[in-house]
């Protein structure tokens, strides 16, 4: 189970990065400010869930967290 589960967070950090690499193109296509300020609320707030799952692989992957704490 614990296998399964760093595969799912490290599936939902894929999408969450993915999701996050969408929106400047949509943010530079509208003309709409309003629109925009979503958007970039919206990105912001993908940014927020990497983030979390970021720190979640940190505490549960001995081997990941050693990585951002050593890495070149």
């Amino acid at each position: 189970e614990e296998t399964k589960d760093l595969a799912r967070v490290r599936q939902s950090l894929i999408e969450e990065l993915e999701a996050i690499n969408w929106y400047p193109e949509r943010i530079d296509a509208s003309k709409n400010e309003s629109v925009k300020k979503i958007l970039k609320h919206n990105r912001d707030e993908e940014k927020e869930h990497a983030a979390m799952l970021i720190e979640w692989l940190r505490a549960n992957d001995p081997t990941q967290d050693k990585m951002f704490e050593e890495h070149d």
